[in-house]
């Protein structure tokens, strides 16, 4: 069955940067379109990045020249780079893998950017 297991969560002060990590096993996974959403208390999940197979990736607007999104296909894992965090970018971090026409998800990471 798909896995997806995230790590690389934390607490970071404003300004700062985190790298999210996103294990994937039970798939073909270089062919899969793989993604990071987000979730703040009281708010709906909502897209970060994605990428395709193909390594074409697409932002949040609210993320974007900030947050970078990439993909390695030996490894099995997809990757969230996330500079000058924002006390605003504080969620739990969901990665997401589209396989055969279903979505599967990740347990989550808790990011908090706080002084």
């Amino acid at each position: 069955q798909v896995q997806l297991v995230e790590s690389g969560g934390g607490l970071v002060q404003p300004g700062g940067s985190l790298r999210l990590s996103c294990a994937a096993s039970g798939m073909i996974f270089s062919i899969s379109p793989m993604g990071w959403y987000r979730q703040a208390p009281g708010k709906q999940r909502e897209l970060v990045a994605i990428i395709t197979s193909g390594g074409s990736t697409n932002y949040a607007g609210s993320v974007k020249g900030r947050f970078t999104i990439s993909r390695d296909n030996a490894k099995n894992t997809v990757y969230l780079q996330m500079n000058s965090l924002k006390p605003e970018d504080t969620a739990v971090y969901y990665c997401n893998a589209k396989v055969a026409l279903r979505y599967y998800w990740g347990q989550g990471t808790q990011v908090t950017v706080s002084s």
